[in-house]
């Protein structure tokens, strides 16, 4: 007997050893941990935030805009025309840029539609000088006219800065302002400013509205925009039919 039970014993066992086994092997599989070398190669929610971070925008500062002194003189001419936005009442704010920011366009080169002006030379245009007194003014003649600042090298454009005539208070037309990679304004050209209500300049209508001139000259944002040459168009004034240029400056830095 003794030996009967212990032979049926020692099968049950050649056939149950092999079953757990079996159940064992997959069980260790499912606890064993994946491998460092996968683990390790993957950057943590915090590293890429990190990185973020340190990669944040560029340092804007108030960039430097030197005033002339307002000089309105004599009686205030009628300047009530379509589209005219109201005086702000109040200095401008600062316009922010990035360090490093400065007035690319002083003593840079100036072309112009009316290659003969009747008062002035249009390098005066980019000399520095933004007053309103006799001899800082560029008059051009009549109808549509334009002039070209070549800052001689592709720049990121923040912002341009034009006085046409500030020692009354005109409001001049058709005031249009492009940025090109050409003198020729045929490749990539943007345009940044349009107050032509009409198209009577030809260059198409635009959105922008009419402003009155003040010392401030007028500012346009031309948010990093990459371009070498800036045009101006104008098309006569409140007071007369000619065209005139203080100073135009263009706040950028050159393109690396």
């Amino acid at each position: 007997m003794m030996k009967k039970d212990f032979g049926s014993i020692a099968k049950v066992c050649v056939l149950v050893l092999p079953a757990m086994f079996l159940c064992f092997v997959p069980a260790c599989k499912k606890s064993s941990p994946e491998p460092a070398s996968e683990s390790s190669s993957k950057p943590s929610a915090d590293t890429d935030t990190t990185v973020a971070e340190s990669a944040g925008p560029a340092e804007l500062v108030p960039i430097d805009i030197v005033q002339p002194k307002p000089m309105f003189v004599g009686t205030p001419q009628d300047t009530r025309v379509p589209n005219l936005e109201k005086p702000l009442g109040k200095p401008r704010p600062p316009f922010l840029a990035p360090v490093g920011t400065t007035n690319v366009a002083l003593e840079k080169p100036v072309a112009s539609s009316d290659e003969e002006p009747i008062i002035g030379e249009i390098e005066m245009i980019t000399d520095g000088d933004k007053e309103a007194a006799d001899g800082s003014y560029v008059e051009l003649g009549p109808f549509v006219q334009n002039v070209t600042v070549d800052l001689e090298a592709t720049h990121e454009i923040y912002a341009i800065v034009l006085w046409h005539y500030h020692k009354q208070a005109r409001v001049y037309f058709d005031v249009v302002v492009q940025v090109a990679d050409d003198p020729d304004f045929i490749t990539n050209v943007r345009t940044l400013f349009n107050n032509d209500i009409d198209n009577s300049a030809g260059i198409g209508v635009g959105e922008d509205m009419h402003y009155t001139e003040t010392n401030e000259g007028r500012l346009i944002d031309a948010k990093g925009l990459k371009a070498r040459y800036v045009r101006l168009y104008s098309n006569g004034n409140t007071s007369n039919d000619l065209n005139h240029y203080i100073e135009v400056e263009v706040y950028g830095k050159p393109v690396k």
